[in-house]
């Protein structure tokens, strides 16, 4: 069965995460009819969000980078959007450190004041403090060199890695922990500059610290944004690009394959059997789920496919999330994120669940950060607590479908709930006793609702192996199939979104020179 509601598709678009919507809106403000197509029932994919008990959260958003007027990411954003999305700052201070039994330490903007901060905090440690400035700096601009690679044909990116050479081995084939070491050998400084790795899902002894470098340092060079209405404003301004385009965006749509023309990938099939056919298609499912779910076996793309299959997967998570009622901010909450690291060790896991407590948490809350959030009579707010975990302990339950696990998945859910309910009580025992309502994601719930292998919340893992891959250029060697969002670029809303212009570029460069104008 073939698509009758439109049979001259120029792209098909697989997936309405950050990257689907921003390479199906380039390509729909260079003249092309782009068909978006997403397997779950809300557009947007992490930046949507979900409403309980006149609660109402964002999925996978705490704050954004890169998005100051004067930021090109801010203005790519403008350009794909129909109308402007607003954003507002997070101020000054936005992240807070507890380290251990130390006193927390607020991280602030720019690179001055963090310098100040830590000086502040660690006195012997000014020379290393500034050394950690200065390779932030650089390592954010050596893996700014790569980015442009992924849009470029093979031999003129090699070109180029070759001619910078020397700054990506030295900043992005290393290791954050393996720069810090050569740093500092102060424990509790060395804990506070890996401190922020959740930001990217890159263990410090595992990630390339020009990642690293790049997402710690964006907060510093621009400053934290968040979406006034919070992240479902994303698809609500960038959607209706591409339907006043001729395009159009269908949610509840999931792909089960390519089809092809001899060797060039020509449309998709869906789940109910029908064929969609597409000049191009782009995914953004991630590099390894289009690989395992969506290509048949080709032998001649064996070394593409073994490529990205030999890259390691990112961290999973869960993430509780929580309705208040009540005087947040009375009783300690603020815009400000909370990383905790109660041992004092950053480089850690939560590996057990539910039989310990997790070793780390990151707190946020949501409701405060948006201007538009009535709180009204009752004054209702929403907060999250997040912990980076391993996969192992949901593994039993991979295979059933949601509301198909038992009972013991459900007791096992409790015991999580209570487990970071007991964390957060500690650290902000005025806020616990405000909680009327609460809901646990685990890694099974970012299966469901993106299909990453092993619940990997940021795709890749940024390992330096992952950074310097070639087999991540948004041209696929496959004719007629590309690659968008975080694995092509950076993990991240930024990084997505130009994952998604890269692969809109590599199909048509005039998506560049149109941004430019």
């Amino acid at each position: 069965m073939t698509d009758t509601q439109h049979d001259n598709w120029d792209a098909i678009v697989i997936g309405s995460g950050i990257g689907g919507m921003a390479a199906a809106a380039a390509l729909s403000r260079v003249g092309h009819k782009v068909l978006l197509l997403e397997q779950h029932w809300t557009l947007g994919g992490l930046t949507h969000s979900f409403s309980r008990n006149g609660f109402t959260w964002d999925v996978g958003i705490h704050y954004l980078s890169y998005m100051a007027p004067e930021e090109r990411e801010r203005r790519l954003l403008d350009w794909l959007c129909d109308t402007p999305i607003e954003l507002v700052s997070l101020g000054t201070i936005y992240d807070v450190l507890h380290i251990g039994s130390a006193e927390p330490l607020s991280l602030s903007r720019p690179y001055e004041a963090q310098e100040r901060d830590l000086k502040d905090r660690f006195p012997k440690q000014a020379e290393a403090i500034e050394a950690w400035t200065q390779a932030l700096r650089e390592g954010r601009e050596a893996l700014l060199k790569i980015f442009p690679t992924r849009a470029m044909p093979e031999i003129a990116g090699d070109i180029l890695d070759w001619w910078n050479r020397h700054e990506i081995e030295k900043w992005c084939a290393r290791t954050t922990k393996e720069v810090i070491d050569d740093l500092t050998d102060d424990p509790e400084l060395a804990a506070v500059m890996a401190a922020q790795w959740g930001d990217h899902g890159g263990r410090p002894s595992k990630a390339s610290f020009a990642m690293h470098a790049m997402i710690s340092a964006s907060y510093l060079k621009a400053g934290s944004w968040y979406p006034i209405g919070g992240a479902a404003a994303f698809a609500e301004h960038i959607i209706p690009t591409v339907t006043k385009a001729g395009g159009e965006a269908r949610a509840g749509v999931r792909v089960e394959g390519l089809v092809f023309d001899g060797d060039t990938v020509a449309g998709v099939r869906t789940g109910d059997g029908r064929e969609i056919r597409a000049k191009v298609v782009i995914s953004d499912i991630g590099a390894r789920e289009t690989i395992d779910t969506l290509l048949p076996e080709k032998e001649e793309y064996r070394n593409w496919i073994e490529e990205i299959r030999a890259l390691p997967s990112s961290i999973a998570h869960y993430t509780l999330f929580l309705g208040f009622e009540g005087d947040i901010e009375a009783a300690g909450a603020a815009k400000t994120n909370h990383w905790i690291y109660p041992t004092g060790e950053t480089d850690i896991l939560w590996t057990s669940a539910p039989d310990s407590d997790p070793p780390f948490v990151a707190v946020a809350f949501g409701s405060l950060k948006d201007p538009a959030h009535d709180p009204g009579p009752l004054q209702k707010h929403t907060g999250q607590i997040l912990t980076w975990a391993d996969w192992t302990p949901v593994a039993q339950w991979a295979g059933k479908p949601p509301g198909e696990r038992g009972e013991d998945y459900d007791d096992f859910k409790r015991k999580v709930e209570d487990t970071l309910m007991r964390q957060f009580e500690r650290y902000f025992p005025e806020l616990a006793k405000m909680v009327v309502y609460r809901e646990l994601a685990t890694p099974l719930s970012t299966v469901t609702f993106t299909g990453h292998r092993e619940g990997a919340f940021y795709g890749l893992d940024v390992t330096p192996q992952r950074v310097m891959c070639d087999a991540l250029r948004a041209k696929t060697p496959i004719p007629g199939l590309y690659l968008a969002g975080q694995d092509v670029a950076s993990p991240g809303i930024p990084g997505a979104l130009w994952g998604g212009v890269l692969a809109a570029a590599s199909v048509d460069p005039r998506v560049f020179k149109q941004f430019r104008k």
